[in-house]
C-alpha cells in the first residue's frame, strides 16, 4: 500500500471523531504560559487551528505505530507500552489528591474504560505475537490501536501529554521523513535484515544505482550523519554515496548496537518506549508547574 493510502485511511477515520469533539465539548481554548500571559491574556481561542492539530493528531498515531514495525511483537508491544503509561498518566487524576473529585476525573475515567478492554485484547495477542510469532499483525491493529490512543488523548482532553508518550514515535517519524518524502530512496520494506548463517537481525539498507544516483546534497548530508552515528553509509570508488541503511529507529538501534536476535531488538526498544515515558510523565507533571502556576493533578 502506497504511503498516501496508509495516510488517507486514518485521516477519513479522524472525521467522525472531531466531529463527536465538536458536537459533546467544542473547546477550543488553550491555556497560556506564565511568562506570555501579558501578552494572550490567561486563556487563547485557537479556533480552528485546534480542530487542525487534533486532525495531526488522529493521523499521526496510527501511522506512526504502523511505521515502527517489521520485528516480532513490536506493533502490539509499543501498543501495550504506551497504554499502561496512559493508565499511570490516568491514575494520578484519580487517586486521592488536594481535591475532593478532580474536575478532569471523567475525562480520565473515560479514557481507562475504554483502555483496559485493549490492553486485554493486545495481551492475548502479545502472547502470539512475541518471537517466534504464530501471529502476525498488520496494518488493520496499527490502526486500531492507533485511533484508540487518539480517542482517549482528545475525548479525555490530554492529546499534549499523548504526544509526549509518542516522543520515540515522534522520533521514528521524523528520522524516517527523508525516505518517506523521497528525498532518500525508499524500498518498500525496510525492516532489519535477517543473516541466516549468525541468526541475527543487522541493518537493512537502501541502493543507489548509477541510472538514478543520490543528489550530492543529500549524499553530503549522509556522510555527515554517517559521521554522527546516526546513520551508516557505504561509499563508492568516485567517494559519493552507494548506500545507506534504511532510516528506522529499529535500523538505528542496530547501527548502534550491532547485531542483535529479533527478541533481543525488540524487548530493548520496548525498554526504551518504557523509560523515555516515565521521563516525559515525570517532565510533564514537574515542568507544568513552573509554565502554568499549578499542575492538573496537584
Amino acid at each position: 500500500m502506497r504511503w498516501r493510502h496508509k495516510f488517507f485511511i486514518p485521516a477519513f477515520a479522524a472525521l467522525p471523531l472531531l466531529a463527536l469533539y465538536f458536537v459533546d465539548f467544542g473547546i477550543t481554548h488553550i491555556v497560556v504560559p506564565l511568562p506570555l500571559q501579558k501578552y494572550f491574556g490567561v486563556l487563547l481561542d485557537l479556533g480552528w487551528i485546534y480542530y487542525l492539530y487534533m486532525s495531526v493528531v488522529a493521523i499521526f498515531c496510527p501511522n506512526s505505530i504502523n511505521i515502527l514495525a517489521g520485528v516480532n511483537g513490536i506493533e502490539v508491544g509499543q501498543s501495550l507500552v504506551l497504554a499502561f503509561l496512559v493508565l499511570l498518566n490516568d491514575s494520578l487524576y484519580i487517586l486521592p489528591a488536594k481535591y475532593d473529585r478532580h474536575p478532569a476525573e471523567d475525562s480520565h475515567l473515560f479514557s481507562i474504560y475504554l483502555l483496559l478492554p485493549f490492553v486485554g485484547v493486545s495481551l492475548a495477542l502479545f502472547k502470539h505475537n512475541w518471537y517466534p510469532a504464530k501471529v502476525f499483525v498488520g496494518d488493520t491493529y496499527c490502526y486500531f490501536s492507533g485511533m484508540v490512543f487518539a480517542v482517549v488523548g482528545i475525548l479525555g482532553h490530554f492529546s499534549k501529554t499523548l504526544m509526549l508518550l509518542f516522543i520515540p514515535q515522534v522520533f521514528n517519524f521524523i528520522y524516517s521523513a527523508p525516505q518517506i518524502f523521497k528525498l532518500v530512496p525508499c524500498p518498500r520494506h525496510r525492516l532489519p535484515k535477517f543473516n541466516a548463517r549468525t541468526g541475527l537481525l543487522e541493518p537493512s539498507v537502501a541502493t543507489f544505482e548509477e541510472v538514478k544516483p543520490l543528489r550530492p546534497l543529500v549524499g553530503e548530508v549522509l556522510k555527515l550523519l554517517h559521521h554522527l552515528k546516526l546513520v551508516r553509509v557505504e561509499v563508492n570508488e568516485n567517494g559519493r554515496v552507494a548506500e545507506c541503511s534504511n532510516l528506522t529507529i529499529l535500523n538505528l538501534w542496530l547501527v548502534w548496537r550491532g547485531p542483535l536476535r529479533e527478541d533481543r531488538l525488540a524487548m530493548e526498544i520496548l525498554g526504551m518506549q518504557t523509560i523515555v515515558g516515565l521521563v516525559a510523565l515525570w517532565i510533564r507533571h514537574s515542568i507544568a508547574k513552573l509554565l502554568f502556576g499549578m499542575d492538573n493533578r496537584f
